[in-house]
């Protein structure tokens, strides 16, 4: 239902994109500000996708946050389609949002939305994702290198030794390329002595569990099914690297991020070592209480900054936390991020 519902949106949006074709995003002065108040920032939310769980968490906290905060807010999906995204971001500019916040399917692609947003006067803060290549205003994410040390270092305390095999996300995703980066950092010392041997080492092509399942599949055929630890990338990778293990009658210890129920149900049935949790509800009101600073005209204080291959993007990075069986209750129990009823 819900996919089909985002269906129909990307097909509205479209639409009234092509309705409002007169108003052009190149002249700031043609926008047309559809917020129901004037005074009020208006803030456009553009999201990759929204057929993943924890995005939907993201849209939540996020509009939330703006209203509490007095602002209104507009949130669009683009389904996985760089073009779509673009569209949807031409729209919300040519409605008249004051800053436009935008998680990016593809981080060179976005850079284009950079640009046009710019050309009518509109901040972009990037969301969880870096946009790369272009005059991003803020950045708002986790330590994304970190994300990847927590893996590897949860890994190594089941399996320090062996071949590995790295199944990473997209590499059109900034953020898969920093993952890996930070678990080769841990792993490196242990493969520079020879006690691990890291065997397969592929990004996962849109995040697809199933594209993550086929590479496990050819990982585990190449080497005669003789590996002994897998770092995977998110939940849904982890999901695939599984059920090829389990086809080969393996069980071995593996990675996730994003701490998805299906993840933590796995690290209780222990098919899975580890996941890694961000928690939403302090990214999406960070990035609420950014946008409406931004939009009101008032200073963002950052805590770091982070190179996109064009400038250093004024950054807020804040600090993932590992999960394992042991700490789930004090996690993203406690938080409320997942109800226990539903890992019975």
């Amino acid at each position: 239902m819900r996919k089909k519902l985002l269906t129909g949106a990307i097909i509205l949006s479209i639409s009234l994109l092509s309705a409002c074709s007169q108003t052009t995003v190149k002249d700031a002065d043609t926008k047309l500000k559809l917020a129901q108040d004037d005074n009020k920032v208006y803030v456009g939310f553009s999201l990759d996708t929204l057929a993943e769980e924890r995005w939907y968490k993201d849209k939540d906290a996020f509009e939330t946050t703006v209203k509490e905060l007095g602002g209104e807010v507009k949130t669009l999906a683009a389904n996985g389609i760089d073009s779509v995204q673009i569209k949807q971001a031409e729209l919300l500019i040519a409605e008249g949002v004051d800053v436009l916040v935008i998680v990016p399917h593809n981080a060179e692609v976005s850079a284009e939305i950079v640009e046009i947003a710019h050309k009518a006067d509109v901040k972009v803060i990037s969301y969880d994702r870096l946009i790369k290549n272009a005059d991003v205003d803020y950045y708002i994410s986790y330590d994304n290198k970190k994300v990847g040390q927590l893996q590897a270092q949860e890994i190594l305390k089941k399996q320090d030794k062996g071949n590995f095999a790295y199944i990473g996300g997209a590499e059109t995703d900034n953020n898969a390329v920093l993952f890996r980066e930070g678990a080769m950092e841990v792993l490196q010392p242990y493969m520079d002595k020879g006690q691990i041997k890291l065997v397969f080492d592929k990004y996962t092509e849109e995040w697809k569990p199933e594209i993550a399942e086929s590479n496990m599949k050819q990982a585990l055929k190449d080497n005669n099914n003789d590996i002994q630890a897998v770092i995977a990338a998110n939940d849904g990778t982890s999901g695939g690297v599984i059920n090829a293990l389990k086809a080969s009658d393996l069980s071995v210890p593996v990675s996730g991020q994003d701490a998805e129920v299906d993840g933590i149900k796995r690290i209780l049935a222990g098919t899975q070592t580890m996941t890694v949790y961000k928690p939403i509800q302090a990214i999406a009101e960070n990035a609420a209480n950014i946008a409406m600073k931004v939009g009101n005209q008032e200073k963002v204080e950052t805590t770091a900054a982070v190179n996109n291959g064009k400038i250093d993007v004024p950054a807020i990075l804040l600090d993932p936390v590992a999960v394992t069986k042991g700490n789930i209750e004090e996690t993203v129990i406690k938080d409320n991020f997942i109800n226990k009823d539903f890992l019975k």
